[in-house]
């Protein structure tokens, strides 16, 4: 179970298991153990399969919060990339600052390939 707020479907954002875990928590008095994004465990086992050091490593994603914030949470580079489920407000968000932006998976693409 992970904290994501909302995902996207192709008619529009979705509410996600977010809000669920927080109801459930509530209801058992128990913080729930995330397993995914945001977690730091998350992020810290997928650099430790891929015998990369964090600050070696980028997250390029549309989740302001779990995709760019865990990642630098974690000492990686966040980029976060204009599809998906970003919004416009993702741009001043009070807690996060992506590394960059970009408009497309493409483009990240380049921007790495130009910065390797």
């Amino acid at each position: 179970m992970g904290k994501g707020k909302f995902y996207k479907q192709t008619d529009g954002l979705c509410l996600d298991v977010g809000a669920y875990m927080k109801a459930l928590e509530y209801a058992c008095g128990v913080e729930a153990e995330v397993v995914g994004k945001p977690s730091p465990a998350f992020f810290n086992q997928v650099l430790k399969d891929m015998d990369v050091k964090p600050e070696n490593a980028m997250m390029i994603g549309d989740d302001i919060v779990n995709d760019v914030g865990g990642a630098q949470a974690c000492g990686m580079k966040g980029l976060q990339v204009r599809t998906g489920k970003f919004r416009p407000e993702d741009e001043h968000h009070p807690t996060v600052t992506p590394d960059g932006y970009v408009d497309n998976l493409a483009q990240a693409v380049d921007l790495l390939l130009q910065h390797r």
